[in-house]
């Protein structure tokens, strides 16, 4: 076999870049364009491509370690929303906002790469919505007031009240239970994508101390109400 030329005929200098995914004007460009020797292009070409690829998959590295972390930020949350750990909580929330950041630090290298790479469409996907969760959503609690009676009749009132606190016990429960599980899902669900979508990342971390505060407020309604 001639030197320069693949097992198939074809000049290597054609061969590479069709094995890269590059058009050939794509791959000069990217090793800033030779006019010469067509085995040195090869040969540069090939180092850069070298060089693309590692610094990809560093990258990768970055948004893999981002994913670990998040998943293991989940279920630290869950402990410490079980054990009702309200100080806890915010520390962890910003350790999610770090591990956002790194891999934030990587979005612009990612995108060149993959872009001299002929790969603009590696990162690309569709996330789901962002839907919040509101006070609306949750269980509404009971109250004595709900009665048609006379509220002037204080003990009766107070009656109705006593024979509602297992019920209003069992909504606090379900309602501070809720917000604590939407809290985890989103830090779940952004964790699984490796943060990678800047939109969907954004949204979840802000939907996320949303359910914190939303927890935090259930929290101090069961004891307004059970105390």
């Amino acid at each position: 076999m001639r030197s320069g030329t693949t097992a198939a005929g074809k000049p290597q200098a054609e061969a590479l870049p069709a094995a890269l995914g590059m058009s050939v004007s794509e791959l000069v460009h990217a090793v800033g364009g030779f006019e010469g020797d067509p085995a040195e292009m090869v040969r540069a070409s090939v180092r850069t491509a070298e060089r693309a690829f590692a610094e990809l998959d560093a990258c990768d590295d970055v948004i893999d370690k981002a994913s670990e972390d998040g998943g293991e930020i989940a279920d630290r949350l869950r402990t410490h929303l079980s054990a009702e750990s309200v100080a806890d909580v915010p520390a962890e929330l910003k350790e999610l906002a770090t591990v956002a950041a790194r891999v934030r630090s990587t979005d612009e290298t990612r995108r060149l790469l993959n872009r001299v790479l002929g790969r603009e469409d590696r990162d690309a996907f569709t996330p789901a919505a962002v839907v919040p969760l509101t006070a609306d959503a949750l269980p509404r609690l009971p109250s004595a007031y709900a009665e048609p009676d006379d509220y002037t009749d204080l003990f009766a009132v107070a009656g109705r009240e006593e024979q509602l606190r297992p019920q209003l016990r069992l909504v606090h429960t379900d309602r501070i239970t809720r917000a604590a599980s939407h809290l985890v899902t989103m830090v779940e669900r952004v964790a699984a994508t490796g943060f990678v979508d800047k939109r969907f990342t954004a949204e979840s971390l802000r939907e996320a101390h949303r359910a914190y505060e939303l927890w935090e407020r259930c929290l101090a309604e069961r004891r307004r109400d059970l105390s």
